[in-house]
C-alpha cells in the first residue's frame, strides 16, 4: 500500500479513538471523509498524477481505506450512542423500593358541593328531597301550573321540545303528548303533591333544567334549580319569610339581612322576590349588585290555589309556600366567580379550587 495512505489510515484510525462525542465524530467526519476537502478526497485527487502502471494499484489502496474509515465511523457512532443510552438510564434509573407516586384523585364538582350544602341547610328546617324527571309533559310543566297554551308567561320559558317520532312511524295528533325538557323544576311541586295527599308536605326539588337563552356571564342555557314545597294546614307568608331568613344566615353566615318584594308567578298568589344584603360589598354597592346593596336569592309566594287543586289538595282547607333559587349563582356569591361558564367549561385550574 501506497505510503501516503497507510500514514492516513493511522492517523484517521487514531483520532477517531479520542473522538468521546457526537460532534467530535461528526468534526472527524468531515476532516477525513467529506467529498468535499476531506483528507481521504485530497490523498485520492493525486491519482491522475500518478504514472499509469501504478494507478491501479493506488486506486485500490484508496478504496481500501475508505471502506475501512467508513466502517470505523459506523463502529464508533454506534458505540457512542450505545453510550449515551446507558448514561441516560443511569441517570435516569428508578428505584423500586421507593414509593410510588400517588394518583391524581378526583372530587365533587362545585355545583355538586353547593347542592349538598343546600341540602343540609333545608334538612334542618325538616324539608327532604324529592327528585323528578329531566323530560316533563307539557300539562306538567305548564298547564298544571297554572300556565295555559295562551298564557304570555311560556314567552320566556320558550325551550327545548322532545321529539317522538321514530323512522317508519306517522305520529298521530293527540296520541302522545308533548314532551318537552322542563324548565323549571316547579313540575315537581304537582308530582309530591299528587304522591303525598293528603299528608302534609315539606321537600326541596333539585335538578337540571334547560331553556333557550343566550349564553352570558350570569346565564346558561342549562343550570341547576333548587324549589321548596310546603303544604299543610295553616302555612302564611310568615312562615316563607322566615324560611328564607334562615336559609341566608345558615348559607351566608349569620347576621345576612333579608327584605322581600311584590312579583308575579303564574303558579303562586301573592308573589314575592327575595333579596339579601350583598356579602360582596356588605351592602354598600359593588358591580356585583348593581350598586344596589342587594342580591336577589329567590324567587317565591304561597302556593296558587289553582296548583293547590291540581295538586289534590283542597285550597279552603290547606295552603302552602314554594319558592325557586338557582344553584350556581348563590355558589358564584359564595366564591366570588364571575362568570357562569366557568362551572361547565370542564378547565380543571377552576374546578381544581373547590
Amino acid at each position: 500500500m501506497h505510503e501516503s495512505l497507510v500514514q492516513l489510515r493511522d492517523d484517521a484510525l487514531a483520532d477517531l479513538a479520542a473522538a468521546a462525542d457526537a460532534e467530535a465524530l461528526e468534526a472527524w467526519r468531515v476532516r477525513y471523509l467529506s467529498r468535499k476537502g476531506g483528507a481521504l478526497t485530497t490523498a485520492m485527487s493525486i491519482l491522475g498524477s500518478l504514472p499509469r502502471e501504478e494507478r491501479p494499484a493506488y486506486g485500490a489502496a484508496a478504496n481500501e481505506v475508505k471502506a475501512a474509515l467508513e466502517a470505523a465511523f459506523d463502529a464508533r457512532q454506534a458505540a457512542l450512542k450505545d453510550a449515551a443510552l446507558a448514561a441516560e438510564l443511569a441517570a435516569g434509573a428508578v428505584d423500586v423500593t421507593l414509593p410510588g407516586r400517588p394518583p391524581s384523585i378526583g372530587h365533587l364538582h362545585v355545583t355538586t358541593q353547593n347542592l349538598r350544602q343546600l341540602y343540609a341547610v333545608f334538612a334542618g328546617m325538616g324539608f327532604e328531597v324529592y327528585d323528578g324527571p329531566d323530560v316533563e309533559t307539557d300539562e306538567y310543566n305548564f298547564g298544571l301550573l297554572n300556565i295555559p297554551a295562551y298564557h304570555p308567561a311560556r314567552d320566556m320559558w320558550d325551550t327545548f321540545w322532545v321529539s317522538q317520532n321514530k323512522p317508519g312511524f306517522s305520529e298521530k295528533p293527540g296520541l302522545f303528548p308533548k314532551l318537552v325538557m322542563r324548565t323549571h323544576t316547579s313540575p315537581g311541586q304537582i308530582r309530591a303533591m299528587r304522591e303525598r295527599c293528603p299528608e302534609p308536605i315539606r321537600v326541596v326539588l333539585p335538578g337540571k333544567c334547560y331553556r333557550y337563552e343566550q349564553i352570558t356571564m350570569r346565564s346558561e342555557h342549562q343550570f341547576y334549580q333548587m324549589e321548596g314545597l310546603a303544604v299543610g294546614k295553616g302555612i302564611r307568608m310568615t312562615d316563607l319569610i322566615g324560611t328564607l331568613r334562615e336559609f341566608a344566615r345558615q348559607m351566608y353566615g349569620s347576621g345576612r339581612k333579608l327584605r322581600v318584594r311584590g312579583s308575579y308567578f303564574p303558579f303562586t298568589e301573592p308573589s314575592i322576590e327575595a333579596d339579601m344584603d350583598c356579602v360582596l360589598c356588605d351592602g354598600k354597592g359593588c358591580p356585583v349588585c348593581k350598586y344596589t346593596g342587594w342580591l336577589e336569592i329567590a324567587g317565591a309566594g304561597m302556593v296558587h290555589p289553582v296548583v293547590l287543586r291540581n295538586g289534590g289538595y283542597d285550597p279552603d282547607v290547606y295552603s302552602g309556600f314554594a319558592f325557586g333559587m338557582g344553584v350556581e349563582r348563590p355558589t358564584m356569591l359564595k366564591y366570588s366567580v364571575k362568570d357562569i361558564r366557568y362551572f361547565y367549561g370542564n378547565d380543571l385550574r377552576f374546578l381544581g379550587q373547590f
